[in-house]
C-alpha cells in the first residue's frame, strides 16, 4: 500500500475553507469565495476523465497551495487556473474582477496554445521555456503549477499507461528538480515517488514491500530512539520535539537499484528528526546524540553553517545503536524546519507577518537568486537544451567550495573552476586564465569537490574561450560565454556560421540556388525566432544553435520540398578519403571539415596531435599532452569524438606561438628582443612586458613560426641575448 494512499485525491471547497480557517495567515475569504463561484459556474458540467466533476480539480489544487501557506492571490489563481483555457471566461474578465496579479498568475499557469512543432520533444521544451518565463516574472506561478501537477499525479490511474509514463518522466526531469531548487520537499518527494510508481512499478513494489515487511518492528525501533534522545535532553533543552520517518521510496530506489545495493546497505533508511528553538540547542543535541550512539565516520554534514542552494539548513549525522543498526539524525530549528518543508513558499508566510524580518530578507534574496537561475536557462537557443540545463543546475548532489576569503559557493556536482568564476561575477569568468585549488594550479576542467578552496586567476585583457562551453557544467556559465561571443564577435560569427552551414549542406547533398536559399530557410527562421539569415548564421557561429540537432529536420524538409527534382538522380557513394586542410593537417577518415587549432595548447607542426570533433565548429586540433585531452580516450564520455590526425610533411604555413621570456630587468631589454626577432624575419603579433618585484622582467610575445623545429631555432637565438634566464612556450 502506497505511503501516500491516505491523501484525499479530491477535496471540495468546504475542505479548502477548513484549511484556511485553521491557518495562522489572514485571507480575503470574500475574494476566494468569488473565485470559487466563477470557477464552478465556468466549468459547469465539465468532468475529468475519471468522471469526477471538473471543479474538484481546481479546489484540490487550491488546497495544496493553501497547505503550503500561500497568499490569497495564489489560492484564487489555483481555483481559476483552468478557466481561461477550458471555458469561455477571458483573461480580461479575470483582471477586471480579481486584479492584475491574479490574471498574471493564471496567464502563467494556463497551458500554452498548440504550436505545430516538428516533434513531441520540441513541443515539451517550448512549454518549459514559456513556463520558465512566467516563473521569472512571479515565482508563485510555478508553485501553483507544481500543485496542479501533483494533483494530476494523485489522480493519474485513470489515464492511459503511456501518458502516465510521459508525465512521470517529465516530473523526474523538470518538475521535481524545480521543486527541489525551490526547497519544497513535500511536493518533490511525493512527485518522485508517484512518478517512480509508473516508471518502474516492479522496482517500486520491491522497495515498498521491503520497507513494510517489518513495519511493527520499525515503529518500535524509531520510538525507542526518540525516547532515548528525549530522556537525555529534556532536562537541559526546552521545547524539544522529536519525530521519526522512513526515507522516500525514490531515494531508496536511487541508492539500491542505481548503485547496486540492498536496502540493508543504506545507512539512512530510518531517520529521527529533532526540532529545537535555536541554533545553539542544535549543536547541544548533536553532542548528546554522539554521546549516546557511535557516529559513523564521514557521515556528518553541517548544513547550518553551509546551507544548500535551496536554503535547506540542518545538522545530519548517521549513527549506530547498540545493536549496530544505522540510522540518521537530523537536527534543526523550527524556522529551518518550515523552510526545509516549504522552501520558497515560506516567503509568503513571512510576508504575512509570521516570521522575522531576517527570515523574510533571506527568503527574498533566494527568490531573486532562483529567478536569475531561471533566466540563465532561457538563454539556451535550442529549447531542447532547457530540460537538461534544469537537471544540471537544479537537481540534488551539490558541492560546496570555498573562496580564498572563506566564502562558501554551492555548485552542481561535476562543476569546474569556470562555473565558479561565472558564479562569482560575469567579468571574473570572462577574464579567467586559470585556477588554483588548495593552492595548486589545476586544469580548467578540474571537477571541484566539497571542501576545495578555489582561487580564480584573472588577467584584465583576457576573454573567454569558446571551447569552455563544452567543459563547464552550469547553464549560467555556458550562457554567459555564448553571450560574450554573440555580442563581441558578431561579424566573425556570421562568416563562420555561414561557412559551417554551407559545408554541412554540401556534405548532406543539399544544393540550393540563391533564390531558393532564403525561402527555404524562412520557416526555420520563424520557428527559431531569428529575424534575418545573418542572425541565423551568427547563432551557428557562436554556438547558440547546434547544427547537428537541426540537420535531420533541414534534410527532411529539403527532400519533401525538392523530391521531384532529386528522385531520379543517381548519386554515387562518396569515397572515404583523408582530408588535408589548408593548415596542413590530415584527418583520418574525414572529408571536407573545418579545422581549428585550440588556443589552450597552440599546436605546431612537429607536435604530436589529436583532433576533437566539436558540435558545429569542425575539428579542434590539440597537442597530445594538452590538459584538455584525456589520458585514456577509451574511458572518456564520448571517445568517438576524438580522431587521429597528423601533420603533412611540409605545410609551408605560418603558425602563431606565444613565448614567455624571463630576464634580468635592464634598459634596452625589450628593444634587444624586438631587434633579434626582426633580424630573424619573424612576424610579431603582440608583445608586452611587466616588472617583477625581484628585479626581473617577464616579456610575453606572440610570433609566427613554421613549426616546432623553427620555434626551437628562434628560442636558441633569443637565449643569446644578455640577461635572458628562461624562455618557455605557452
Amino acid at each position: 500500500m502506497s505511503k501516500y494512499s491516505n491523501i484525499a485525491h479530491y477535496q471540495d471547497f468546504t475542505e479548502l475553507e477548513t484549511i484556511l480557517s485553521n491557518s495562522s495567515n489572514s485571507y480575503d475569504m470574500g475574494k476566494i469565495r468569488m473565485a470559487y463561484d466563477v470557477a464552478e459556474k465556468a466549468h459547469g458540467d465539465q468532468r475529468r476523465v475519471s468522471g469526477i466533476p471538473y471543479i474538484l480539480h481546481p479546489t484540490s489544487v487550491a488546497c495544496i497551495v493553501a497547505e503550503l501557506g500561500m497568499d490569497t492571490d495564489s489560492i484564487c489563481g489555483a481555483l481559476l487556473h483552468d478557466v481561461v483555457e477550458d471555458t469561455s471566461v477571458s483573461l480580461e474578465a479575470i483582471k477586471k474582477h480579481f486584479g492584475e496579479d491574479v490574471a498574471k498568475l493564471i496567464d502563467g499557469v494556463t497551458k500554452i496554445s498548440k504550436i505545430p512543432f516538428s516533434s513531441r520533444e520540441q513541443e515539451q521544451a517550448e512549454n518549459i521555456r514559456k513556463m520558465l518565463i512566467a516563473m521569472a516574472d512571479d515565482i508563485r506561478v510555478i508553485i501553483i503549477k507544481l500543485a496542479d501537477r501533483l494533483h494530476n499525479m494523485r489522480t493519474m490511474d485513470c489515464m492511459p499507461e503511456q501518458k502516465r509514463r510521459d508525465k512521470s518522466l517529465e516530473n523526474m526531469q523538470v518538475f521535481a528538480p524545480i521543486a527541489h531548487r525551490l526547497g519544497i520537499k513535500a511536493i518533490k518527494d511525493e512527485l518522485e515517488d508517484r512518478s517512480l510508481q509508473y516508471l518502474d512499478p516492479i522496482g517500486y513494489k520491491e522497495i515498498e514491500d521491503a520497507i513494510l515487511l517489518n513495519e511493527e518492528g520499525r515503529d518500535k525501533f524509531i520510538e525507542s530512539i526518540k525516547q532515548q534522545i528525549l530522556d537525555k535532553t529534556k532536562a537541559t533543552i526546552p521545547n524539544i520535539y522529536i519525530s521519526g520517518r522512513v526515507k522516500s521510496i525514490n531515494s531508496i530506489y536511487r541508492k539500491t537499484f542505481m548503485r547496486d545495493r540492498t536496502v540493508d546497505q543504506i545507512f539512512d533508511v530510518f531517520a529521527v528528526r529533532v526540532i529545537v528553538d535555536n541554533v545553539s540547542d542544535c549543536y547541544n543535541v548533536l553532542g548528546v546524540v554522539h554521546d549516546i550512539y557511535k557516529p559513523i565516520p564521514n557521515r556528518f554534514k553541517d548544513y547550518i553553517s553551509m546551507p544548500k542552494q535551496n536554503m535547506y539548513q540542518s545538522l545530519h549525522t548517521t549513527v549506530l545503536d547498540k545493536n549496530a543498526i544505522p540510522f540518521e539524525v537530523q537536527i534543526r530549528t523550527w524556522e529551518m524546519h518550515y523552510t526545509a518543508e516549504y522552501g520558497i513558499a515560506a516567503h509568503w508566510k513571512y510576508k504575512l507577518g509570521i516570521g522575522a524580518e531576517k527570515g523574510e530578507d533571506r527568503l527574498s534574496k533566494n527568490i531573486e537568486k532562483v529567478k536569475s537561475m531561471i533566466l540563465d536557462q532561457l538563454e539556451a537557443e535550442d529549447a531542447t537544451d532547457i530540460a537538461r540545463n534544469i537537471r544540471n543546475d537544479f537537481e540534488e548532489n551539490d558541492v560546496y567550495v570555498f573562496t580564498p576569503k572563506g566564502d562558501v559557493i554551492s555548485l552542481p556536482r561535476d562543476s569546474t573552476p569556470i562555473d565558479m568564476a561565472y558564479i562569482i561575477h560575469t567579468q571574473v569568468g570572462h577574464r579567467m586564465v586559470g585556477a588554483k585549488v588548495n593552492q595548486k594550479i589545476v586544469p580548467i576542467d578540474y571537477k571541484l569537490k566539497t571542501g576545495d578552496i578555489c582561487e580564480i586567476i584573472t588577467q584584465k585583457e583576457e576573454h573567454p574561450n569558446k571551447s569552455w562551453i563544452d567543459i563547464c557544467k552550469t547553464a549560467s556559465a555556458k550562457s554567459k560565454i555564448r553571450q560574450w561571443y554573440k555580442h563581441e564577435k558578431r561579424d566573425e560569427n556570421i562568416v563562420e556560421g555561414k561557412a559551417t552551414l554551407e559545408r554541412e549542406l554540401k556534405r548532406h547533398g543539399i544544393n540550393l540556388s540563391e533564390n531558393e536559399y532564403e525561402e527555404f530557410f524562412h520557416k526555420l527562421l520563424v520557428k527559431k525566432q531569428y529575424n534575418t539569415l545573418d542572425d541565423f548564421y551568427a547563432a551557428i557561429g557562436y554556438g547558440g544553435l547546434q547544427l547537428w540537432k537541426i540537420m535531420p529536420r533541414i534534410k527532411e524538409e529539403y527532400q519533401k520540398t525538392y523530391a521531384k527534382d532529386i528522385e531520379n538522380i543517381d548519386v554515387p557513394p562518396a569515397p572515404v578519403k583523408r582530408h588535408k586542410a589548408n593548415s596542413g593537417v590530415v584527418i583520418e577518415g574525414t572529408d571536407d571539415v573545418l579545422i581549428k587549432f585550440s588556443n589552450c595548447c597552440n599546436p605546431l607542426p612537429g607536435d604530436e596531435i589529436i583532433g576533437y570533433i566539436t558540435r558545429g565548429y569542425g575539428v579542434s586540433i590539440h597537442k597530445r599532452g594538452c590538459t584538455n585531452v584525456p589520458k585514456d580516450i577509451s574511458q572518456c564520455e564520448e571517445p568517438e569524438r576524438w580522431v587521429e590526425c597528423y601533420w603533412e610533411d611540409s605545410t609551408g604555413d605560418a603558425f602563431r606561438s606565444t613565448l614567455q621570456i624571463t630576464a634580468a630587468d635592464r634598459t634596452g631589454l625589450l628593444a634587444d628582443v624586438t631587434i633579434k626577432l626582426s633580424n630573424l624575419h619573424i612576424n610579431i603579433h603582440t608583445m608586452n612586458s611587466r616588472e617583477l618585484k625581484d628585479g626581473r622582467a617577464v616579456i610575453t610575445v606572440t610570433i609566427d613560426v613554421l613549426g616546432r623545429n623553427h620555434l626551437k631555432g628562434v628560442i636558441s637565438k633569443l637565449a643569446e641575448i644578455n640577461g635572458i634566464e628562461e624562455i618557455k612556450r605557452l
